[in-house]
């Protein structure tokens, strides 16, 4: 590299129309003179026969290669058909290295395309599913050590995770409850003032409520609430590598990170359910009373009579079960997390995304399994 320094730099000049005589280095050191005059001399060729020789040229490297190869471009452009003279072989073969297009991947059969990303899916998928059910037995075996041991249990953690997952989430679930009473009175109050059964509408609101649309809905808030707080949580710790400082200090992320926050989901749900119970009831109430002229007195009166102490305990036995799915799907796709923050997004996504599918899985396979219990 040094001597090429001390080598005359790299020149262009024109002793002809149509001939372009190159000396000198046409190496990095070399082309800054001539590099800004190669598009101008270009357009000055003024024939279709050009010449560009290279007998003067006294050192090439991929630089110059680059710039010689855009004086060739540029005389094609003006309609010129270059034709390299006098250079050595050894600059030839860099030359024509540098013309030599990038090797492009075989393109697959696009019959075959469809086929081959439903594989992928399918192969995908299987795996996920089984790290998830290996997540799931990992987080059944801590939680068996911490139930054997409860000095190993956080009740720190766990109490601010019932703070932040259900006493914040009451005034949302208490909304929408609410407003699902109303529409499930609104929607059935016609039809039973056509047939003299007003005072049916308590059994409607009650036993929809209390049985499915109280523990769907608050599991519904919750997945979208909670559930992407803790992917979103988890997450942000994976890639920025405090999970792989925890376990370096011999600290279980799990019983730090997963237990607590499932803990506190299963003790926070079903206690959201009973206020989604009681104010959906509400909501139902006031449409009973607007739309058919039903009292709370008879309201309540009826209510005793319409929801069964069963129906009660089937809507509350579900939410320990909806609970567990949103905390294990948002803290297992937290941890699948890596990357930067596309990748927490796109878990975040997918958490919230999978925890409300499984829970109307659930929520279905429980109807199922009452049905044939007669409950």
């Amino acid at each position: 590299m040094a001597g090429w320094k001390t080598q005359p730099a790299a020149t262009i000049a024109q002793p002809e129309p149509g001939t372009f005589a190159l000396s000198g280095n046409w190496t990095v050191y070399g082309i800054g003179r001539v590099e800004k005059r190669v598009d101008a001399l270009a357009s000055t060729h003024g024939t279709q026969a050009v010449v560009v020789d290279g007998a003067g040229v006294a050192a090439l490297d991929t630089a110059g290669s680059c710039l010689v190869q855009q004086l060739l471009a540029q005389l094609r452009k003006f309609g010129a058909n270059p034709e390299l003279r006098g250079w050595k072989q050894d600059f030839l073969d860099l030359l024509e290295l540098g013309e030599r297009p990038a090797p492009q991947p075989a393109a697959k059969p696009p019959r075959f395309a469809r086929l081959d990303a439903l594989g992928h899916g399918m192969v995908a998928g299987g795996l996920q599913l089984f790290e998830g059910l290996s997540f799931v037995g990992d987080v059944v075996l801590t939680l068996g050590r911490g139930l054997a041991q409860p000095s190993r249990l956080r009740f720190r953690p766990i109490l601010y995770n019932i703070q932040s997952g259900g006493t914040g989430a009451l005034p949302i679930v208490g909304l929408l409850a609410f407003l699902l009473g109303v529409v499930v009175a609104y929607q059935g109050a016609d039809q039973l003032r056509r047939y003299g059964a007003s005072i049916f509408i308590v059994d409607l609101v009650g036993i929809s409520m209390v049985r499915e649309f109280a523990p769907l809905v608050t599991a519904i808030i919750v997945a979208g609430r909670s559930g992407a707080a803790y992917a979103a949580q988890i997450g942000a710790m994976k890639t920025s590598e405090e999970i792989d400082a925890m376990r370096t200090l011999g600290i279980s992320p799990l019983e730090m990170l997963t237990l607590p926050k499932l803990l506190a989901l299963v003790i926070a749900m079903p206690l959201l359910t009973v206020f989604a119970d009681v104010t959906g009831i509400l909501g139902g109430m006031v449409m009973a009373s607007t739309s058919l002229g039903v009292s709370f007195a008879d309201f309540f009166d009826r209510l005793g009579l319409a929801v069964s102490p069963t129906s009660f305990m089937v809507g509350i036995a579900k939410a320990p079960v909806f609970a567990a799915i949103i905390a294990l799907t948002g803290c297992f796709q937290g941890f699948r997390a890596e990357g930067g923050a596309d990748s927490v997004g796109r878990q975040t996504t997918r958490s919230v995304v999978q925890a409300i599918f499984l829970v109307i899985v659930a929520d279905a396979l429980f109807s199922i399994l009452f049905s044939m219990l007669n409950l």
